[in-house]
């Protein structure tokens, strides 16, 4: 018997995408995008959410069971209400609720960084190079710091559903201000905006990330803002190591594309904090670039 499809959604700052797949082949049966219209409220952001799942109905003519859905933030497992998203309208709301009323059916939802690991460890770089690693940390690094924890191919959420939320460990106690209402915190010190800073404050000149560590070689600042990145990458990722102990790392979001990162200096600078003489675990670059939280939501609901 035919396995039936199964069905994920990705809800993004700038755009909503669906995807329905055939969980055994991983076959795209469709997939669609629009934009998540955030700027307009909540009910815009459902009402674009309702109209893909009519869509995909329509193109592929069949009707999930149930429905895997990422999204920026959590939702509250002890009260249903979804928090730290930056998509701010939909916070303190219950948004899983109101879309299982809205799509008349059961949804699962997760983290987007939960997402983003669970489809590395199920579909890409996990499942291509190390197939056998049992426990696999997923971070993204980009205008925010997340993660996510899969073990035996499950996401670990946590009673808090903050499991992987490595962005808001602290750094420095004496750093900037976080949104969380914290200071400190890795978030803070290597995000993509914190970088850039990071280069300006000592050069007084502006700069991409990706134009800083292309001129690493030539410039000192440059040089010293990827050697901060990484010093202060192994720090943080480092106390996330001593508790998980992964097989593997999985590094996503734009400081992701930062090739120092996978260098055997970075594995240096996180052996200097290790409760341990050696790291062994791999730190490995996605593959799914940023399909990741689409398909990851897909396997929330895979049999």
């Amino acid at each position: 018997m035919k396995t039936a499809p199964v069905w994920g959604m990705d809800l993004g700052g700038t755009k909503i995408e669906i995807l329905v797949m055939d969980p055994v082949t991983h076959e795209v049966l469709f997939r669609e995008r629009t934009d998540t219209e955030k700027d307009q409220g909540r009910e815009r952001i459902l009402a674009n959410m309702q109209q893909l799942v009519s869509d995909a109905i329509t193109a592929t003519g069949h009707h999930p069971a149930r429905i895997g859905i990422a999204t920026p933030g959590t939702s509250d497992p002890l009260t249903g209400l979804l928090k730290n998203s930056n998509t701010t309208c939909l916070n303190h709301t219950p948004v899983k609720q109101d879309l299982e009323s809205l799509l008349g059916l059961p949804v699962v939802m997760a983290n987007d960084a939960n997402c983003f690991a669970l489809a590395e460890t199920s579909l890409g770089v996990i499942a291509d190079t190390c197939p056998a690693a049992n426990v696999v940390f997923g971070i993204i690094i980009g205008t925010g710091v997340g993660g996510g924890i899969v073990v035996n191919g499950k996401v670990i959420g946590g009673i808090h559903g903050i499991g992987g939320e490595w962005g808001h460990i602290l750094l420095d106690d004496q750093g900037e201000d976080c949104y969380c209402g914290k200071q400190g915190c890795v978030e803070t010190v290597i995000s993509g905006p914190a970088l850039e800073r990071f280069y300006a404050d000592r050069t007084g000149k502006p700069q991409r990330l990706a134009e800083i560590a292309a001129r690493e070689a030539e410039d000192a600042d440059a040089a010293a803002t990827i050697s901060h990145l990484i010093n202060q990458f192994a720090k943080g990722v480092t106390q996330v190591i001593n508790v998980l102990d992964p097989d593997a790392i999985v590094i996503g979001g734009g400081v992701g594309n930062i090739d120092a990162l996978y260098e055997p200096r970075t594995i240096t600078a996180i052996e200097q904090h290790l409760f341990n003489p050696v790291f062994n675990g791999r730190i490995l670059k996605p593959a799914l670039g940023d399909s990741a939280g689409v398909f990851g939501a897909a396997m929330l609901v895979a049999p």
